[in-house]
């Protein structure tokens, strides 16, 4: 559910929603149009203006259900698994989960080949799925089996228990040994597809950096998330004049079919159920690693 604060008021429900959620003013038409949006708990039209606190519910698992998402033969790289989680390792180039315009070749898909044991909180286009990361960044992604783990999991990531490390490449010589980039981030205005450091329908967001290694043209960091925002190392990291380096998005340079050099390094949980203490590592992708030998050769 969305609340509406009064500076986002007078703006036409389609576009504010597609300002505002990953959906795109497309989608959110078709919603619209199938009845699966409520303002305050009633119907709406894709013309209706938004007012100060109208409270707005988003039905988008009902659509993209009625898509077909079928089970896809795929190699998982499955670091650990039990009757209750998973821990993945996902390759850069893979959707975590069935959106919009994408309801096939995604992790989902692959789970449910995999396996049928995968929780159902999510509805029927996210199962299993506790949390994503972006499609062109690699590593660590965990998993829910069970109800029960996909409910503690939740809360575990909601009250910050999980802690994740990434290992990113930036763009530039970074000079400090470290930083804590604390900087609210929000939909960027004039791309939807974009996030940016704003103070306009914005989340608090804190990403702890360390530097690993400097190179002539580069930093290797280690980054840290306090928070989980929608791509937030990326768009900090760029706030800050280093962005990540083949990153499409957020980098003025041109980047390859690769993606951002960003890495889901190591993830440390209690487990939901059995309450023990668990952490993992996923080493660098070969061609994150191969960039990183060329540029020490060089």
């Amino acid at each position: 559910m969305k609340k509406v604060v009064s500076e986002e008021e007078n703006i036409r429900i389609d576009k504010y929603l597609s300002d505002n959620t990953e959906y795109s003013r497309e989608f959110i038409q078709k919603l619209i149009n199938n009845d699966l949006v409520k303002v305050n708990g009633n119907k709406t039209k894709a013309s209706y203006k938004v007012n100060i606190n109208d409270e707005i519910e988003i039905y988008a698992e009902e659509l993209l259900e009625e898509n077909n998402i079928e089970p896809t033969k795929m190699d998982l790289n499955i670091v650990y698994e039990d009757d209750d989680v998973m821990v993945i390792n996902k390759p850069s180039g893979l959707v975590v989960h069935p959106g919009s315009g994408n309801y096939n070749n995604t992790l989902v898909n692959g789970l449910m080949y995999y396996t049928n044991n995968l929780s159902d909180i999510g509805g029927d286009a996210r199962p299993g799925i506790v949390h994503r990361i972006d499609k062109d960044t690699s590593g660590l992604l965990l998993i829910a089996k069970s109800n029960k783990a996909h409910e503690v999991l939740s809360d575990d990531f909601k009250n910050k228990r999980v802690k994740r490390e990434y290992i990113a490449l930036l763009n530039g010589v970074f000079k400090s040994g470290s930083a804590t980039i604390d900087a609210p981030i929000g939909r960027d205005k004039t791309n939807r597809e974009k996030m940016a450091v704003t103070e306009l329908n914005s989340k608090h967001a804190i990403t702890h950096m360390k530097v690993l290694k400097r190179y002539e043209d580069y930093t290797l960091v280690s980054c840290v998330l306090e928070t989980g925002r929608t791509h937030q190392i990326r768009v900090h990291m760029a706030y800050i004049g280093y962005p990540v380096h083949n990153d499409p998005v957020y980098s003025k340079d041109k980047a390859t079919s690769f993606g951002q050099y960003l890495h889901s390094y190591k993830m440390t949980f209690t487990h939901p159920i059995t309450k023990k203490e668990l952490e993992f590592t996923a080493p660098l992708p070969e061609e994150f690693e191969s960039f990183l030998n060329k540029i020490e050769i060089n």
